[in-house]
C-alpha cells in the first residue's frame, strides 16, 4: 500500500458520462436533488436499500438517489423495480405478492420477477404489450442486506468486502437501519473521524479528558483508503470499561470504500475483533438511510439487545451533528473548510470522491 500526503491541492479526474446520459435520463427523477453529473456517477454504484428481514410477504417501498423503488421477495429471490405501475402510475408497493407475481392494487395487473406483465384482469385473454414492462434493477443479497444498482456496469459489483460476515468464528448482527436528515458524504466522513470521539461519544465510550489524536498513517488501497489509528481510549461501553486491561493500546482500522461505505475494525483484548460496516444509502442528496452490519468473535452469545442499544446510542450521537452541518453536502474543495493534522483520513476521503468525478455541490 502507498502512503499518501493528503494535504496537497486535490485534483479532478475527468469522467465521461456521454454513454450514461442516454440511459440515465430515462428514469432520473424530475425532482432530483443531485446534480445531473453526480446522479449519473452514483447511479453506477451499488447501494443497500433494505434489510432482508424487513422484506417478507409484502412489497416494501424504498428510495435510492431520489428514485422511488419497490423491493419484494419471490421464490427466485429478491426483485427490485420502479415503484410505479406503467398503467396508471400507482405505487406498486401498495399492492401485494401472489404466486411469485407483483400485483398492482389498482387494476390487478400482475408482473413477473423480471418485470414482464403477465396478466391484465380486465382483459384476461390479451397478451400485455411491452409498454407494460416494469423498469427493473439487479439485486444482490449480502451481509443481511438487499443491494441494487440503477445503472450497472460490466465487471464485478463494487460492494464493500466484509469477510467476517460468513465466518463461523464470528457472530453476525444487523441492527435496525437509521434514517438521517443529512448527506451520505457527511455521515461517512463522521464515521471515520477520530478527533470527535472525546466530544461526541463521551457518554457512550470515549473520554473528554483524552482528546489528543496521536499521529497516524493513511494509505491508499486497491479499493480506497486505510487508516490505522492507535489510542489509549477503550472501546468498551461506559458500564464495561473495567474489562479493559491496564495500559492496553487500542488499534482501530478504518477501511473506506467510496463513495459511501466504510468499515471499522477494532482490535480488542485477547485477539478479539469487532467489525462494523457503515453502509450508507443516499436516499437523496441530503437524506441517508444507514445500514450497519456488525460482526464480533467474542461474547458471541451475548444478548443482541445490548448491541442494538449501544449501536443506536453511538449513531444517535453522530446523527445529531450530521443533521446540523452546513453545507449539508460534503465540500470536496480543499479550501472550502479548514483542516488540521487529525483530518488526514477525511481529506483523503474527499479526494477519492473528487477523483470519481463527483462534485456534491448543491443544485441550483
Amino acid at each position: 500500500m502507498q502512503t499518501v500526503d493528503f494535504t496537497d491541492q486535490l485534483s479532478t479526474k475527468p469522467v465521461s458520462t456521454k454513454s450514461l446520459r442516454r440511459l440515465g435520463n430515462d428514469f432520473r427523477p424530475p425532482e432530483c436533488t443531485f446534480a445531473e453529473n453526480d446522479w449519473e456517477i452514483l447511479a453506477q454504484q451499488w447501494f443497500p436499500i433494505a434489510r432482508v428481514v424487513d422484506v417478507q410477504s409484502a412489497p416494501v417501498p424504498v428510495t435510492l438517489l431520489d428514485l422511488e423503488l419497490v423491493v419484494y421477495r419471490t421464490s427466485v429471490g429478491f426483485s427490485v423495480a420502479r415503484d410505479l405501475c406503467p398503467h396508471r402510475g400507482v405505487p406498486l408497493s401498495m399492492g401485494c405478492v401472489a404466486h411469485d407475481e407483483l400485483v398492482c392494487t389498482y387494476h390487478g395487473l400482475r408482473f413477473a420477477p423480471d418485470g414482464t406483465c403477465m396478466k391484465i384482469p380486465a382483459q384476461p385473454e390479451l397478451k400485455p404489450s411491452s409498454k407494460f414492462l416494469l423498469t427493473t434493477f439487479p439485486s444482490i443479497e449480502r451481509y443481511g442486506l438487499v443491494w441494487t444498482c440503477l445503472m450497472p456496469q460490466t465487471g464485478e459489483p463494487n460492494l464493500p468486502p466484509m469477510a467476517s460476515w460468513d465466518d463461523p468464528a464470528y457472530q453476525a448482527i444487523l441492527p435496525p437501519f437509521v434514517d438521517i436528515a443529512g448527506s451520505a458524504g457527511r455521515q461517512v466522513e463522521g464515521f471515520v473521524d477520530v478527533a470527535h470521539f472525546a466530544f461526541i461519544h463521551q457518554k457512550s465510550f470515549a473520554d473528554r479528558n483524552q482528546p489528543e489524536v496521536p499521529a497516524y498513517d493513511t494509505k491508499l488501497t486497491s479499493r480506497g483508503l486505510r487508516t490505522e489509528y492507535w489510542s489509549n481510549v477503550s472501546n468498551y461501553p461506559k458500564g464495561l470499561q473495567h474489562l479493559a486491561p491496564p495500559d492496553f493500546r487500542w488499534l482501530r482500522v478504518f477501511d473506506i470504500y467510496p463513495p459511501f461505505n466504510a468499515q471499522l475494525t477494532v482490535h480488542f483484548p485477547n485477539d478479539g475483533r469487532l467489525h462494523i460496516l457503515n453502509a450508507a444509502c443516499p436516499t437523496s442528496a441530503r437524506k441517508t438511510r444507514l445500514f450497519v452490519p456488525i460482526t464480533r468473535n467474542f461474547d458471541t452469545t451475548g444478548p443482541l439487545e445490548d448491541v442494538y442499544a449501544f449501536n443506536a446510542q453511538i449513531f444517535a450521537e453522530d446523527q445529531a451533528i450530521v443533521e446540523h452541518q452546513r453545507p449539508a453536502e460534503l465540500p470536496l474543495e480543499t479550501q472550502a473548510e479548514a483542516h488540521f493534522a487529525a483530518d488526514r483520513t477525511s481529506v483523503g476521503y474527499r479526494r477519492l470522491l473528487k477523483e470519481m468525478g463527483l462534485k456534491l455541490a448543491p443544485i441550483k
